[in-house]
């Protein structure tokens, strides 16, 4: 099973020496629109307690920008949160659709080996049930509809395959390699399409 970030505490974000290992984001939180006129954005947290989104230091978009947590409080399905670096309505409403990132050394392992972070998944080598090689792990989206994995063959444009029970069957992040289902995947047709009879013409009916 995968996990949203847990929610306690983490060590502060590796130096810029990169003495910690290769940079690795994970997506904590989503800017929807601005709430009020004193600089509040409606957040989407993906942490497993969305109040504890500040709890791992700041977070940076895209561009590097940082963003401070000075308060979060939940409303509905979102959390309204006041950001150090935002200081009005016109600020925040700029942030609408703005991702915000910590990097992968600051969260704790999971502590289970069933358990891991969809960031986790980047970098994996996608195999068919029958062994053979389709790509590698260069993305994990969503959408709206559920978690999507992005795989890049050795030639050729990335392919989406839906991150489902059916599709990958099997994941294993110390062997670096996901088993994924190619038919329940949509990477290939059923077989039960080719078993299917053939269409006839009404001339070969007559016949």
């Amino acid at each position: 099973m995968y996990t949203n970030p847990p929610t306690s505490e983490a060590p502060p974000p590796p130096g810029k020496d990169g003495s910690d290992g290769a940079d690795r984001r994970v997506l904590l939180a989503v800017i929807g629109g601005a709430h009020g006129i004193r600089g509040e954005c409606r957040v989407k947290s993906f942490t497993d307690e969305p109040e504890a989104l500040g709890r791992y230091g700041p977070l940076f978009d895209e561009k590097g920008n940082r963003y401070t947590v000075k308060s979060a409080r939940p409303q509905k399905s979102v959390l309204l949160v006041r950001f150090a670096e935002v200081g009005d309505r016109t600020a925040a409403e700029r942030l609408n659709g703005t991702e915000l990132f910590v990097d992968r050394s600051v969260l704790p392992e999971t502590g289970d080996a069933d358990e891991f972070y969809l960031d986790d998944l980047i970098g994996l080598s996608a195999i068919s049930v029958s062994g053979e090689a389709i790509g590698r792990v260069v993305a994990v989206h969503n959408f709206g509809a559920g978690d999507i994995l992005e795989i890049a063959p050795e030639a050729g444009p990335t392919v989406m395959i839906p991150f489902s029970e059916a599709a990958v069957p099997e994941i294993d992040v110390e062997a670096a390699t996901i088993t994924v289902e190619p038919v329940a995947a949509g990477l290939e047709a059923s077989g039960d399409e080719d078993d299917a009879p053939a269409e006839t013409t009404e001339e070969e009916d007559i016949r």
